[in-house]
């Protein structure tokens, strides 16, 4: 085995060894340039899986994340081994030259999702990709020509605070709600050319408010945080749709900002539009999140809690 190639398998200070050997109960030796697993028969094999795993994402990535570790050992954990896919494909080179590549299975059905249909909703929480890797599909779109423009909204829900109290005017009330999509604009594209194609109206950030009585046709167009949208709402931006576009909607129906009595659209629009082609519903779940790994833990701890302490309240969320 090359050095190289060994070292980067191993980790910064054998990190990703020591995970993998504590994780099966091995021990993990490198004699002769080839790798030996000690310890119990089925154990090894998992083991083994795992490294035949990381040795081909850094076949074709030249790098492992810890992260794609613990990817890797979840995914023989759970038997998944075998359904890997390509994860290999770069969707986009950032302005940075960060390459961007689906990260988990759930993300490649999402990515593929987006390819073949005109509506994709991407449901699942936070920390999954459903923002980013969306924008990142657009702006591939939109350097392609393969759409003339990119319309990026959410619903502007107010948390505590009234927009009429925030200072300047009305493009600096609903500025702090877009913000997320400004930030993945900026780290995708670069500031300078964002800036560029925003000024020629190519690309229009905006709250959802301002799509009612439009057609926007050859547009990519996400809208994200759907939860908070209502049915009247969801309704008015899914008719939107005009002649070249496709629309990719994302949100968490667990993180529900709207006020108490109001119905989310994301919750109702998937028993009312199940049965239409061209559009596709994505769930994504922990072992979709690509933050911390804390974070995957805490996610699938709320959902315990919720579902030993639903509530009559909770019905009407």
């Amino acid at each position: 085995m090359d050095i190289h190639k060994t070292k980067l398998l191993f980790g910064d200070y054998d990190q990703n060894l020591i995970l993998i050997q504590n994780e099966f109960n091995v021990d993990i030796i490198l004699r002769d340039d080839k790798l030996r697993i000690i310890g119990e028969e089925e154990n090894v094999s998992m083991a083994n899986k795992v490294v035949k795993l990381l040795m081909d994402k850094l076949d074709s990535e030249g790098v492992i994340s810890s992260h794609a570790v613990d990817y890797a050992i979840r995914m023989v954990r759970d038997g998944d081994d075998r359904k890997t896919g390509d994860l290999s494909e770069v969707i986009i080179t950032t302005a940075r030259g960060k390459v961007i590549r689906a990260k988990t299975l759930g993300q490649r059905r999402y990515i593929d999702s987006i390819k073949r249909n005109e509506v994709v909703f991407a449901i699942g929480p936070a920390g999954t990709g459903k923002t980013y890797l969306a924008m990142a599909m657009a702006i591939k779109a939109f350097k392609n020509k393969e759409v003339n423009r990119i319309i990026l909204t959410r619903p502007a829900v107010e948390a505590g605070e009234k927009l009429g109290f925030l200072p300047g005017d009305l493009q600096d009330k609903v500025d702090p709600y877009l913000r997320p999509l400004y930030d993945a604009l900026y780290d995708i594209m670069g500031v300078e050319n964002f800036q560029r194609n925003m000024e020629k109206g190519l690309i229009e950030v905006a709250p959802l408010a301002y799509m009612r009585g439009r057609t926007l046709d050859d547009s990519y167009i996400i809208l994200d945080e759907a939860q908070n949208t209502t049915p009247e709402q969801m309704k008015m931006f899914l008719t939107r749709l005009g002649f070249g576009s496709k629309a990719i909607i994302t949100g968490d129906v667990t993180q529900i900002d709207l006020p108490r009595g109001k119905f989310s659209g994301l919750k109702q629009v998937e028993e009312i539009l199940k049965n239409i082609n061209g559009i596709e519903f994505i769930h994504l779940g922990e072992k979709d999140v690509v933050r911390h790994k804390l974070v995957q833990y805490i996610i699938k701890a709320y959902e315990k809690y919720e579902e030993e302490n639903i509530s009559e309240t909770d019905l009407f969320d």
